[in-house]
């Protein structure tokens, strides 16, 4: 055998054009690709269909119905596209009526006494925005007001059709309170708040009022929709009464179940799903 042909005289080939393959160990597979940054989303845009789902018209599996069937247009254009992305500034509109971006929020406090309810204060009293301040970073208002020396359930929401609707006399949201009196209530009296009391702004008709059960007869509870300024307590006082205490222990069938005095909850989504159906 010539010497050229023993494969231990063979020298490597010389061979590194470019033409010639790179090659790889097959335990770690194909040619590595190069390091790509991920494509990042504009900040600034969101999908269609949780601009719809925040501004509290559905969820977004529905709106995603919604936006197929052709009833959501983008700054005057109807829009069917999935997928499709819009900025907080655009003109988005559902059946004809614009909707707002911001996420719908709702929170539950159990108000304590010496707060009032209102978003600041000149004199520089507690105020019940105080005791929600970590809640959430939108800017909720309460439902209604409770004054300083009332007790129990308050609403906040950034979500001003339903407090609208809760705060409206013709809608009957039911308010239960629970009535501490200086002395006890003369059943006389008691008959006369159920047929309706005569006040200087007018006449007022609670929904229900009776003792409460096993408590003494100063105790009583009170179920009203009226939103007038302290209207509970000018019941009692017009017919000689003081209240020694006042606390609202259902608003709108929420109730105070597990909610310590001062502290606050987010609604569940039924609970949500149970306002708006309020008529």
């Amino acid at each position: 055998m010539a010497k050229s042909d023993n494969p231990r005289n063979r020298k490597p080939s010389q061979n590194t054009g470019r033409n010639q393959k790179k090659q790889y160990p097959k335990k770690y597979g194909s040619k590595p690709k190069a390091n790509t940054p991920p494509k990042r989303s504009n900040p600034d845009e969101i999908r269609l269909n949780r601009y719809i789902a925040n501004a509290g018209i559905c969820s977004r599996r529905e709106a995603d119905t919604y936006i197929a069937a052709g009833s959501v247009s983008v700054n005057g254009k109807v829009i069917t596209e999935m997928g499709y992305k819009v900025k907080l500034t655009d003109d988005v509109r559902f059946d004809g009526r614009r909707l707002n971006p911001e996420k719908k929020e709702y929170i539950l406090l159990n108000k304590p006494k010496n707060f009032i309810t209102t978003t600041n204060d000149e004199k520089g009293r507690r105020t019940v925005m105080e005791l929600i301040s970590s809640a959430s970073n939108n800017r909720l208002l309460p439902v209604g007001r409770l004054d300083r020396n009332t007790t129990g359930l308050l609403l906040f929401t950034n979500d001003g059709d339903l407090t609208k609707k809760l705060t409206h006399p013709t809608h009957g949201v039911r308010k239960i309170y629970h009535v501490h009196l200086d002395k006890n209530l003369a059943l006389a009296d008691l008959r006369k708040i159920e047929e309706g009391l005569e006040l200087e702004d007018g006449s007022v008709q609670v929904d229900d009022v009776s003792y409460i059960q096993g408590a003494p007869k100063r105790e009583v509870g009170v179920q009203i929709h009226s939103g007038r300024n302290r209207i509970v307590r000018r019941i009692f006082e017009h017919l000689g009464y003081d209240v020694t205490k006042l606390d609202r222990v259902i608003f709108a069938g929420l109730t105070k179940k597990d909610l310590p005095r001062g502290h606050w909850r987010h609604l569940t989504e039924q609970e949500v799903v149970n306002l708006k159906m309020i008529r």
